[in-house]
């Protein structure tokens, strides 16, 4: 009751705005809930990094809405329809590409697309096949196929004759686990394949919107069912707090910013401190940019590789056991098996105390899993014997050990925190258009689910692009989520406010 007295006291205080957004709701806007999931190692791992003053009555009977899915905190995806009648297909909404694309009936050879909605020509009476045959790149595999025309549908907008493509081809990984069935690119025409026009474009092109912009708020609320809503033609001020900062779009293909300087905890870091490019990227749940500030970034927050995080796991648990062991005269070859870490031989029969400790504390925290557990234990104590032929002390060869830990590589670009040290981490803040938008570690850390327990990634990822193109940064989901973006072709800007989460 609380709730529907202050919306009727804002509606009072500015009419306007609030008839304006009933006579959208009652104008037929799609409003579909969607659900969310965890995320885990192999979406992550998959998640790619992409190639390189306006009030709230804007949003009027002209405007389009509809709501997002978060899948995984990666994949935030919604309902569009292509065909007469309409089939309907999920698609991430991506503002770093510029296509439409969709699995075809034609995809016969490809798995992924067994498991996807597909696209049946036959059955649309408004379709038209152009059949110039095209590829799509990205970090994870390519897609291929063919250039298609037909009605889409996007919530209650109907957008005639619109280009799109069917794909016969998928690569492999990551469309075999992903939810969505295609990619609907919000970027502008000169990226997209063959020069095709956008689906929003064509939505401005035939009067579907009154406004020229989109606007994308992405819920930072994992509770929720609803990932997030894009609007088209407009924007829903209840999504935001306070008003926008407007910066220009610098460079048409992306929708391309400059960012300031980067602070951590107040402190500069440097390299952008005059100015670097940044691309907004709603289809990457991760933040890259110069290694110089990333390692900074990430080294103020504690995050380390994958590799080295769980060879540090090892070495607090069981490293003055396994040293301990050693001394006492067993054997290097079977330190770890006496301590429960490896089984005999590679024997499958597993003794009461090593399954115990398996169940129990191995695999508690541990992202990677037994036979990783196993072989960091075979190191370490490699590392220890050398140590101990030395003659050096238990802090010096701990100290050793631990520098080792440190320097292994790591494989999957990805960097891990403690998750129990969230609450102390410091801020990290963007200036843009000489405003602090800062980002709390809630909202730069992603919780990763594994088969054994949850972990903490960094959203910071290096990505070094040489000048005059770089450096460059690329903002994705951890900065949208955190701000209700306006994405503005009219005024050619950008704008940017604190999301209503």
């Amino acid at each position: 009751m609380g709730i529907k007295f202050l919306l009727h006291a804002i509606c009072v205080w500015t009419w306007t705005t609030c008839w304006v957004l009933t006579a959208s709701t009652d104008d037929g806007l799609v409003r579909v809930s969607l659900k969310k999931q965890p995320l885990d190692l192999k979406r992550l791992n998959a998640a790619r990094i992409t190639r390189v003053g306006l009030e709230s009555n804007v949003n009027d009977q002209g405007a389009g809405v509809v709501y997002l899915k978060n899948y995984l905190d990666t994949q935030y995806y919604g309902e569009i329809g292509i065909g007469s009648p309409s089939q309907s297909f999920s698609v991430v909404f991506d503002t770093a590409s510029s296509n439409l694309w969709v699995p075809s009936s034609k995809c016969l050879f490809s798995i992924p697309c067994h498991l996807h909605s597909k696209f049946r020509a036959r059955w649309s009476s408004t379709y038209t096949k152009i059949g110039i045959p095209c590829t799509i790149s990205y970090d994870y595999g390519d897609v291929s196929g063919f250039f298609s025309v037909d009605y889409v549908k996007v919530g209650e907008i109907i957008v005639k004759d619109q280009e799109f493509i069917e794909i016969t081809r998928e690569a492999f990984l990551p469309f075999l686990v992903a939810k969505y069935d295609g990619i609907l690119g919000l970027g502008f025409p000169e990226i997209s394949v063959e020069q095709a026009t956008p689906l929003w474009f064509s939505m401005m092109q035939q009067g579907h919107i009154n406004h020229k912009l989109f606007s994308l708020w992405l819920s930072g609320d994992l509770t929720s069912e609803l990932g997030g809503e894009i609007v088209f033609g407009g924007l829903d001020w209840r999504h935001c707090r306070g008003g926008h900062t407007y910066v220009p779009v610098t460079r048409s293909g992306y929708w391309e910013i400059v960012v300031g300087d980067i602070l951590v905890e107040s402190i500069s870091t440097g390299v952008c401190k005059f100015g670097c490019a940044a691309i907004l990227d709603s289809g990457t749940p991760l933040m890259a940019g110069p290694t110089q500030i990333v390692d900074q970034i990430n080294s103020a927050i504690g995050a380390e590789g994958i590799v080295s995080m769980e060879c540090r796991n090892v070495v607090s648990k069981y490293g003055y056991a396994l040293w301990n062991t050693l001394i006492s005269g067993v054997r290097p070859e079977i330190v770890c098996v006496d301590v429960g870490l490896c089984l005999y031989n590679g024997s499958q029969k597993v003794s009461g105390r090593l399954k115990t400790l398996l169940e129990d504390e191995t695999m508690e925290g541990s992202a990677m899993g037994e036979s990783a557990v196993c072989t960091f234990c075979e190191m370490i104590v490699f590392w220890i014997q050398v140590q101990l032929k030395q003659q050096k002390t238990k802090d010096a060869v701990f100290q050793y050990v631990d520098q080792l830990c440190d320097d292994l590589p790591n494989p999957i670009g990805k960097s891990f925190v403690n998750c129990g040290s969230l609450e102390i981490l410091p801020d990290v803040t963007f200036t843009i258009g000489n405003k602090s938008f800062p980002l709390t570690p809630q909202q730069y850390i992603l919780k990763v689910e594994t088969s054994y327990s949850t972990v903490c990634v960094s959203g910071f990822v290096p990505l070094d692009v040489p000048p005059p193109r770089g450096p460059i940064w690329v903002l994705g989901d951890r900065f949208l989520s955190a701000y209700h973006t306006v994405f503005d072709f009219g005024n050619m800007r950008v704008g940017f406010a604190k999301s209503a989460n």
